[in-house]
């Protein structure tokens, strides 16, 4: 049991020794991805027409309210039910609307920015095997990098040609 302990002791020094290890700071990198800006412009876009409508809706709400109000006094109380129904359910449109941008805004994102990061990550794992790297680290999620370790941000800005 010794013997194994001492073989281990001196083995696992030199398999570490064999490996190559780099680091990358992925999210820095990311927002120098030039296809960012085209993600940018698209969901500010849709960002847009989204608000535009939810402002038309809340501006149609508002007009009914104030039509109710101003009314309200020489309403019948069939009416008045009539009509505080007819905001409830406006309201609940607009809630439903909301909810349902924000999930779209959302998937629309991640489906703009998928590829992006598919392109990263090939070119990490490509500059990885020309370059002989057994792992390459997130340097963002690194509590201490060593100054003589492999920064490998410039072989992979080059690899994907942004300066």
């Amino acid at each position: 049991m010794k013997k194994l302990f001492v073989i281990l002791a001196l083995a696992l020094p030199m398999l570490a020794s064999a490996q190559k290890l780099g680091h990358i700071n992925t999210q820095e990198l990311f927002v120098q991805m030039p296809e960012l800006n085209s993600v940018k412009a698209k969901m500010d876009t849709l960002q847009s027409m989204y608000e535009n409508q939810l402002a038309s809706m809340q501006e149609e709400f508002n007009k009914k309210v104030q039509e109710f109000q101003q009314g309200q006094a020489t309403m019948t109380d069939g009416v008045k039910e009539f009509r505080q129904q007819e905001l409830a359910d406006l309201e609940q449109r607009i809630q439903t609307f909301y909810q349902t941008a924000q999930q779209d805004i959302q998937k629309k994102q991640q489906e703009y920015l998928a590829p992006i990061q598919e392109k990263m990550a090939k070119a990490i794992e490509n500059v990885g095997q020309e370059k002989g790297f057994t792992y390459i680290f997130d340097s963002a999620a690194m509590l201490y990098i060593a100054p003589e370790a492999n920064d490998l941000m410039s072989d992979v800005k080059a690899k994907l040609g942004i300066k």
